[in-house]
């Protein structure tokens, strides 16, 4: 029966796995995390972060001096804020490693709750709002909907017993993706001439650590990108970024779980390289601050696989720097003429005044909704196909936050479009809904495929989903944030090495320790 195949090889269904588990602390499935002392320091946390983040957080937030409105914007605001908070306190405190369902809800609670809600106290937004006040309570609702939808496909997915692929007896195939070796060095040869030929376009290392307003100029004086197009420039940043960063993240992994890799000089010496490589490309001086976070997260739960101290750290101080450091963090997007001096008399002041706009730009694109209609896919459709020069398709949709901004008429229309935001715009309420209920089972899923992937029954240091998960999962921020059509670029190249370099026949080099 299916019941009993899950529980002996799927950390779902697991009453008879459970009790193997305690016989044998770091067994197949747990990492050895010396449960009854998380157990206590788990109660002991549980009590001041649930307040925290639940409670106290939001309350300061809204004795704030402020103009703002306490109507059902501010209430309806609140109610997810703490929504919010409650759920990433359940992913924090949690004895699993949940990083895509994490890192969703440490967006939505700093973007979507905490932000938001001092905006509504305080009576300022990032961006302005250029329908009624409706939208807004509209917008409110449906993100906390959304949440809900997301919620319940996780939910359903851990209802779902979860089979282990094994491989067939031959060794043909059917068992979990593995990097085949010789293509991953291919990959690592890929990484550093695509990388070369970026730095070279741009004039030297020297150009990635002055700042993003000269990257953008250097790459428009290059002739790779046009007025009418961006996608030579995606190309260009896409392919001189994700594969070191990829290359990176596998010969990090190796080390990690190889003792005859940190034993070898030649993968030492490469993984020295491709550190060298990202340092100068994928550095925080010359990439945008979302970037760099899914390089950071990405490496950290690479580097880091079984540690659920790490994951743990990762979340709980993300919503503090968040708050606090983010807003300050685009000192290099400009040169120092063109830098802009912050000025705040509160800590919560930035958070109304920069950088989170999501859900001010989903209640105006309600409105521009109501005044053009749903795209019913179009929007969709051009993120997709983002590789589709504009000259070959004269009717490709633009950014939907691109198109907003136009419509409300902003000189500056580099806004944010969120994914509740992407969905609305095509399928309206009911899409929204079945989307974000899709997207949660598809995270719970992939969540429960990595907790096996790092554990030692998994495929080794050569597992794809093993480096793939902690990518997505950094990369949920930009997708979160959006728009789709600039997330789509990076994210189809990542999504093509791993396809060229995966092979699902087993390697006997893969399971080398």
């Amino acid at each position: 029966m299916t019941s009993v195949h899950t529980s002996a090889h799927g950390p779902a269904g697991e009453a008879p796995a459970r009790a193997e588990r305690s016989k044998a602390p770091g067994g197949p499935f747990e990492p050895p995390e010396r449960p009854i002392a998380w157990a206590m320091l788990s109660r002991a946390l549980s009590v001041p972060l649930i307040l925290g983040l639940v409670c106290f957080l939001p309350a300061v937030i809204a004795a704030q001096p402020g103009s703002g409105v306490r109507d059902t914007a501010y209430w309806l605001q609140l109610v997810l804020t703490c929504y919010a908070g409650a759920r990433l306190s359940t992913m924090i405190l949690s004895t699993r490693r949940r990083l895509l369902q994490g890192v969703f809800w440490m967006f939505v609670y700093i973007a979507m709750g905490v932000a938001p809600f001092a905006q509504v106290v305080i009576g300022q937004t990032p961006t302005p709002m250029v329908g009624p006040r409706s939208d807004l309570v509209t917008a409110i609702a449906m993100i906390l909907v959304g949440c809900a939808a997301f919620d319940l496909g996780a939910l359903l997915a851990s209802r779902r017993p979860l089979r282990r692929r094994t491989p067939s007896a031959r060794g043909s195939g059917g068992g979990p993706a593995l990097a085949h070796p010789l293509r991953l060095r291919l990959l690592v040869l890929l990484a550093f001439a695509a990388s070369g030929f970026y730095v070279l376009k741009l004039g030297g290392p020297a150009v990635f650590f002055s700042s993003r307003q000269e990257i953008s100029e250097t790459v428009a004086a290059s002739g790779v990108a046009s007025a009418e197009s961006n996608v030579g420039s995606a190309f260009l940043k896409g392919f001189g970024t994700v594969p070191a960063l990829l290359a990176l993240l596998f010969y990090t992994r190796r080390l990690v779980t190889s003792y005859r890799a940190r034993r070898t000089p030649s993968t030492v010496l490469v993984w020295v390289a491709l550190a060298g490589l990202n340092l100068v490309v994928n550095n925080p001086v010359s990439n945008a601050r979302y970037w760099f976070l899914t390089v950071l997260v990405s490496l950290l739960f690479t580097a880091f696989p079984s540690s659920a101290a790490v994951y743990r750290t990762v979340l709980a101080t993300g919503v503090v720097g968040a708050l606090v450091l983010f807003p300050y963090a685009d000192k290099f997007r400009y040169d120092e003429e063109g830098q802009k001096t912050v000025q705040s008399a509160s800590v919560f002041e930035p958070l109304a005044t920069k950088d989170y706009d999501q859900t001010v730009m989903f209640a105006n694109t309600i409105s521009w909704v109501d005044a053009r209609g749903h795209t019913y896919g179009r929007q969709l459709a051009g993120s997709a196909l983002f590789f589709v020069p504009r000259a070959v398709w004269s009717g490709k949709p633009e950014d939907t936050g691109v198109r907003v901004g136009q419509w409300m008429g902003m000189r500056m229309t580099n806004l944010s479009a969120p994914l509740w935001t992407e969905i609305w715009v095509d399928f309206g309420a009911t899409g929204m809904i079945g989307g974000m209920a899709l997207i949660g089972y598809g995270a719970a899923r992939t969540d429960r495929r990595y907790a096996l992937a790092v554990t030692r029954a998994g495929p080794g240091p050569a597992g794809v989903l093993a480096i793939a998960a902690p990518l997505i999962a950094g990369y949920t921020f930009i997708l979160l944030r959006g728009p789709l059509l600039q997330a789509a670029g990076k994210l189809a190249i990542a999504a093509l090495c791993l396809l060229l370099i995966s092979t699902f026949r087993e390697q006997r080099a893969a399971r080398r320790r």
